[in-house]
Formats: C-alpha cells, structure tokens, sequence
C-alpha cells in the first residue's frame, strides 16, 4: 500500500483535473452522465464532479437488470448529492437480445451473459449523454483495470476517467476526504449479476490487490500469481485497438 498517498491532495487534484477536462473538451454547461451504481467508485466520481462543475451539470443514471435489492442506495446518493437522477432498467432489453440469440441457434455463454448488460449500461449512457449533449464518465479504479475485471466497451468505456490511477484502498480515502458516508464508501461491491462479491469473483481481496499493486508484495504465491495471471491474460481490454496501417 502507497503509505505517502495524500487523500487531500489528490482529491484537490482530481476536482481540477475535471474542472480542466470540461473547459477544454466540452461547450460551457455541458453535463457530466454517470451510471450510478451505489457503489464507492460511481459515489466518489459523482461527488467529485459535483465539486467540480456544480451539481446542476451532473447527471446520474440508475441501471438496474430488472430487480436490484440494493437500488435504494443509489437513489440515496442522488439524494445525497442533490443531482438530477433518470433509471433505466435494462433487464427486458438483455433478455431480449439473449432470447434472439437462441431463436438464431446461439445459446448466450457466461462470458456473453456476464458482459452484455455491461455494454448495454455504456450504450444506456451514451444514450442520455446525446440528448442532454453530454460527457460519460468512466468510474473504473486502477484495482479492476490490472487484473480485467471491467467488460471491454463496457464499463472500461468513457469519455473522461478520474480514478483510473487509484486503487480501491485508495478510492475510498478520497470518498472519505470528500465527506462521503460510508455506506457508499465501504458498500460491499457485487457484480450485480449473480449475487457474488467482487472479491468472491476475483478470488482474493482488493487489500490483497492494492499491496501488491502499490508495494510488489504478496505473500501468498499461489495469490500472486493468479494476479499476474489475469493482468497478463487482460491487457487487451486497455491498449489501443489494433489498426493496421498502410504507410
């Protein structure tokens, strides 16, 4: 763990780095669209964006797959924040899609099951971002990003990505520094999909993750290689798309 990261500092940091990004890349009033999840890294960017350009351009987009039991959260921090909340649910579309696939011989895979309502939620965003004339925030932490575990135009999609560089330990310090409670800052994260825990999912803990991110460290081979294992396996999802090029 990176025992010099100054959560004050960077959290100041990161509200002028967008502040920067919306002056330079957008009209004036332009609105920043973030799928809310109720989660720490959706919580965290929304508030950061509300410190940077005003919660009257910020707009958080709920995206529930038919029946979300942990809903209320998200609500509550639109609540929270006072900003302008829409919800669409994406369960009937994905089920239709899965439901064309079989009727075409296809039967939807886990891979398929697991990665599509993902890239339906950055289609549902860009989908609000056209109409109001917007920028999507990307909320994925440099934790998920070294092992893949983002969907590719999925959740790794997005126009501006202020916690690309931090880990989830230290997402939640600025959560923390920007006075968010901690219901969104320490929620137990779920893929939302089959009820399992990130960390059941990745089989080790984020604490596990950022130590060895931050200081190489990991006692556990077995851990530490499963680490590297999936960093290797995914980098894909985050360098250019290969283009071939005639000159």
């Amino acid at each position: 763990m990176d025992l010099l990261f100054d959560a004050k500092r960077v959290k100041s940091e990161i509200v002028a780095w967008i502040a920067e990004y919306f002056e330079n890349n957008a009209p004036p009033e332009t609105k920043a669209v973030i799928g809310i999840s109720g989660g720490k890294d959706s919580s965290v960017v929304a508030a950061l964006c509300v410190e940077a350009i005003g919660r009257e351009r910020v707009i958080g987009v709920l995206m529930p797959q038919g029946r979300q039991d942990d809903i209320d959260v998200s609500h509550m921090l639109c609540q929270k924040l006072k900003i302008e909340k829409i919800e669409l649910n994406i369960g009937e579309a994905a089920e239709a899609l899965y439901t064309q696939a079989k009727t075409a011989g296809y039967e939807p895979n886990t891979i398929a099951i697991f990665n599509t309502p993902a890239r339906m939620r950055m289609a549902a965003l860009y989908m609000v971002s056209a109409i109001v004339g917007g920028r999507v925030a990307n909320t994925s932490n440099f934790s998920e990003d070294y092992v893949g575990y983002a969907t590719k135009f999925g959740d790794s999609a997005g126009d501006f990505s202020p916690l690309s560089d931090l880990t989830v330990t230290e997402v939640k310090a600025i959560g923390r520094e920007i006075g968010l409670a901690s219901i969104f800052v320490d929620k137990t994260p779920l893929d939302g999909l089959c009820g399992r825990t990130d960390e059941e999912n990745l089989g080790f803990t984020y604490d596990v993750l950022d130590r060895y991110i931050r200081v190489g460290i990991c006692e556990d081979e077995r851990i530490k290689e499963k680490i590297e294992d999936l960093h290797k396996a995914n980098r894909h999802k985050f360098i250019p798309m290969a283009a071939y090029r005639r000159y």
